[in-house]
């Protein structure tokens, strides 16, 4: 069974410096009904205007990525790293026992287009880590790319959790599929473009829950980027 999230049904907020989508509740945006699907709990879609971003704040035992789609953002914490994250790359930190961090645009000219998720450890007290990893358009064209996995295999990024990210850029007639082990369910999340999952047609900010299937069967792509979740 496939259940659509529709873009326009998410949670919106626009402070000015940020134009924000929230696919499940997360900080004034509640809906009993959008609480997270499995571990995951977060996917906020947000556009950072030049010079602007999230100050210095703190996280507990949460699986924390960040997926640039436009521009770029400047990454700072309390374990002592700092980077600039841009398309194709992928950031994966892990809150554990506690970290605090900013993130902000560092371009004067150019927004900043990103997707931050949450994904729920499946232990909690771990020691703060953080890791990222450069996943080019090449390995995501046409096909299904493992971004995140509990044990970093095909040298995508770790969590502390029983799931696995993958992205793809699907366009014309390219075409991906997935295999979902029996008891498993997913969420799809089309971050731009248009896309058919198992006949299904999504456009750009579209979710998609994902129950009972074996199979998951994209096609009919027009510029599509999209995240999957194989969840427990």
């Amino acid at each position: 069974m496939l259940t659509v999230r529709k873009s326009e049904d998410r949670g919106h907020f626009n402070h000015g410096w940020l134009d924000t989508y929230h696919t499940f509740s997360f900080a004034d945006y509640y809906d009993p009904r959008e609480m997270g699907f499995g571990a995951l709990r977060v996917i906020n879609d947000d556009k950072v205007e030049p010079g602007q971003g999230f100050g210095m704040h703190g996280h507990r035992d949460m699986e924390i990525i960040t997926y640039v789609l436009e521009g770029a953002i400047e990454h700072k914490d309390s374990m002592g790293n700092g980077s600039i994250i841009r398309p194709g790359n992928v950031q994966r930190m892990s809150a554990g026992t506690g970290v605090r961090h900013s993130e902000f645009n560092p371009s004067h000219e150019e927004r900043v287009h990103l997707l931050q998720i949450w994904i729920e450890p499946n232990v909690k007290g771990v020691p703060p880590g953080y890791e990222e990893k450069k996943f080019g358009t090449r390995v995501k064209k046409g096909q299904l790319r493992l971004i995140a996995s509990p044990d970093g295999r095909e040298g995508s990024v770790t969590i502390h959790q029983d799931a696995c990210v993958y992205a793809a850029l699907l366009d014309g007639r390219e075409q991906a599929a997935h295999r979902l082990a029996p008891g498993r369910r997913a969420y799809v999340h089309v971050a731009r473009g248009t896309v058919e999952v198992n006949g299904t047609p999504l456009k750009a900010g579209d979710g998609a829950r994902i129950t009972g299937e074996n199979e998951l069967r994209f096609s009919g792509a027009k510029q599509a980027e999209l995240l999957l979740f194989d969840l427990s």
